[in-house]
C-alpha cells in the first residue's frame, strides 16, 4: 500500500480521536489503529466522516501506510499497555522511526523507553498533553521530551495543532532529553491539584463562613477572572457555581464531596519527597483529596467529635477582597515550589529545562492556563538563572502586598473551624523560606541525642560534623551517615 500518512495514531479513546481530528484540520493525513478494530470503523463512519483519516485493521497495515521516518503516536492507558504496544510495533519499524507516547505516563518510564528504544535505533518521544477533550480537539498544551533527533520530524505537526497565545506562539516546544516532557507534565498536574484545592478553600470560606449563595459566589469568581486571578480554573468555577439542576437548585450542592484522582499529583508529591524539595502545597492538596475520600468515616467523626463551623461576623466585602489576595499569594507560592522541583530535576538529570518556555507552553490550552504565566515567562526572560520565583521583583512585590490579607484569611479560617490546608501551608512555606534561622538546630540536637546522628556548628565551616555525649553514657561512636 502507498505510504501516504504523515503520522499514525494508536488508541481511539476521546483524546486520541480529538487529536486525530485536530491534525486533520491542519492538513495532515493521519492513519489510525485501535486494538478493538470496530472502534476504527465506527470512528471513520462518524466523527472522522469526510476527513482524510486512513483507517487500518492491523498494525502491519498501519505501519505500511506511514511515510518514512514513521511517526507513530500512542494514546493508550499509561503503564504496561504502552510497553505492550511498543513491543508489537518495534519489529515493524526501521532505524530512525519515531514512537511518541502522548499518554499520562510517569516520567521514569519515558526515560527507560527512550534509552531502551535507542539501543534498537528507534527514536522515542514522551509527550505530555494537557487540555482535556476540548484542548485535544482545538489546541492543547504539548510538552515533548526524549530523543532530540526526533524533534525536527514532529515539531511542525505538534506546533500546528497546539494552542496559540496572543502573539501566535504555539504552546509547544522541546523540553529536554529522556523523561523531561512527562516530568514537566507531572509537575503541571501537581500544580493543577494545588490550584483546584486553593479555589475549593476559597469556595468553602464563602459558602460556610460568609453564607453566600451559589449565584453570589459565581459572581465573585467571575469578577476575579477579570483581574490578576484570570485563569481557566477560575472561569469554570464561576460557570459551575451558576449551573442549576433540573429542579432549579445549584448542581454543585448535589455533588458528593469525595474527590477522585489519577495519581499524577501523588507522583509529584512523592518526587518532591525523594528530592528533598518542600512542595508543601501540592502535598496538602493530595492529602485533602485523601481526606475527602473518607466520607463514611467523616460522617461518623462529625457525629462523634462534633463539627463547629462558625459564621464570619465582620465586613464581608473586605473579607472577599482579602480572600482574593490570599488566593493569589498562595498561587504564586505553588508555582514557585513547582519551579523549585523542576530545577532540582533538571540539574540532577542534566535536562536544561527551559523555564520561561514552560510558562509559555502552560499559557494556553492546558488546565492551569492563567494570565500570570506571562509574568512568570517575563521573570525568566529577564533572569534565566532566577533561583526562585519569589526573588523576581514583580512577584516579590505582589506577595508583600498580599501578605497582610493572606494572614487575616488563614487566621480567620482557623478561628472559624474551616480548614484551609493549601493556603496555610503556602503561608508557612513563605514564612519559613524567609527565615535565616529555623528551629531545626533543636531537631538536629534531638537526632544526635537519641541516634548520634551528629550536627554542624554555626561557628565552624559547613561539612564539619560533631557529636555530643549528651548523657555522659553515650560515648564517642556516631551514626555512619548524615542526612540533612
Amino acid at each position: 500500500m502507498k505510504q501516504q500518512a504523515d503520522i499514525g495514531l494508536i488508541g481511539l479513546a476521546v483524546m486520541g480521536q480529538n487529536l486525530v481530528l485536530n491534525m486533520d484540520d491542519h492538513g495532515y493525513t493521519v492513519a489510525v489503529f485501535n486494538r478493538t478494530i470496530s472502534k476504527v470503523d465506527r470512528f471513520l463512519e462518524n466523527e472522522a466522516r469526510g476527513t482524510k483519516v486512513i483507517g487500518t485493521h492491523s498494525l502491519e497495515e498501519f505501519v505500511s501506510v506511514l511515510k518514512r521516518p514513521c511517526r507513530v503516536m500512542i494514546m493508550v492507558k499509561a503503564g504496561w499497555p504502552v510497553d505492550a504496544t511498543i513491543e508489537q510495533l518495534v519489529p515493524l519499524l526501521e532505524p530512525g522511526d519515531i514512537i511518541i507516547d502522548g499518554g499520562n505516563s510517569h516520567y521514569p518510564d519515558s526515560t527507560r523507553r527512550t534509552n531502551e528504544l535507542a539501543e534498537k535505533g528507534i527514536l522515542f518521544i514522551g509527550t505530555g498533553v494537557s487540555g482535556g477533550e476540548e484542548g485535544a480537539r482545538f489546541g492543547p498544551s504539548i510538552m515533548p521530551g526524549g530523543a532530540p533527533e526526533a524533534w525536527p520530524h514532529v515539531k511542525p505537526i505538534f506546533q500546528d495543532i497546539a494552542a496559540k497565545v496572543a502573539d501566535g506562539s504555539p504552546c509547544c516546544d522541546w523540553l529536554g532529553e529522556e523523561g523531561a516532557g512527562h516530568f514537566v507534565k507531572m509537575v503541571h498536574n501537581g500544580i493543577e491539584y494545588g490550584d483546584m484545592q486553593l479555589i475549593s478553600e476559597a469556595y468553602d470560606l464563602m459558602n460556610n463562613a460568609l453564607g453566600m449563595s451559589a449565584d453570589e459566589m459565581s459572581a465573585i469568581f467571575g469578577r476575579w477572572n477579570e483581574g490578576k486571578l484570570e485563569s481557566y480554573l477560575i472561569e469554570i468555577t464561576a460557570d459551575i457555581l451558576a449551573f442549576k439542576d433540573e429542579d432549579g437548585q445549584p448542581m454543585v450542592d448535589k455533588i458528593l464531596d469525595t474527590a477522585g484522582q489519577k495519581g499524577t499529583g501523588k507522583w509529584t508529591a512523592l518526587d518532591a519527597l525523594e528530592r528533598g524539595i518542600p512542595l508543601t502545597l501540592v502535598g496538602e492538596a493530595v492529602f485533602s483529596r485523601f481526606l475527602s475520600a473518607l466520607k463514611e468515616e467523616r460522617v461518623v467523626a462529625a457525629e462523634t467529635l462534633g463539627s463547629s463551623i462558625e459564621k464570619y461576623d465582620g465586613n464581608k466585602a473586605a473579607f472577599i477582597d482579602d480572600l482574593e489576595q490570599a488566593l493569589y499569594a498562595s498561587k504564586i507560592v505553588s508555582y514557585a515550589q513547582g519551579y523549585m522541583l523542576m530545577r532540582a530535576a533538571s540539574e540532577e538529570s542534566d535536562w536544561h529545562l527551559p523555564y520561561g518556555t514552560i510558562a509559555l507552553i502552560w499559557r494556553g490550552g492546558c488546565i492551569i492556563r492563567a494570565a500570570f504565566l506571562d509574568d512568570i515567562k517575563a521573570a525568566f526572560d529577564k533572569n534565566p538563572a532566577l533561583l526562585n520565583l519569589l526573588f523576581d521583583p514583580f512577584f516579590k512585590k505582589q506577595v508583600e502586598e498580599a501578605k497582610a490579607a493572606w494572614r487575616r484569611v488563614v487566621s480567620t479560617a482557623a478561628s472559624l473551624g474551616i480548614p484551609v490546608p493549601a493556603m496555610s501551608s503556602a503561608l508557612a512555606f513563605y514564612d519559613g523560606y524567609r527565615r535565616e534561622r529555623l528551629p531545626a538546630n533543636l531537631l538536629q540536637a534531638q537526632r544526635d541525642y537519641f541516634g548520634a546522628h551528629t550536627y554542624e556548628r554555626v561557628d565552624k565551616p559547613r561539612g564539619e560534623f560533631f557529636h555530643t555525649n549528651w548523657t555522659g553514657e553515650g560515648g564517642d561512636v556516631t551514626a555512619s551517615t548524615y542526612d540533612a
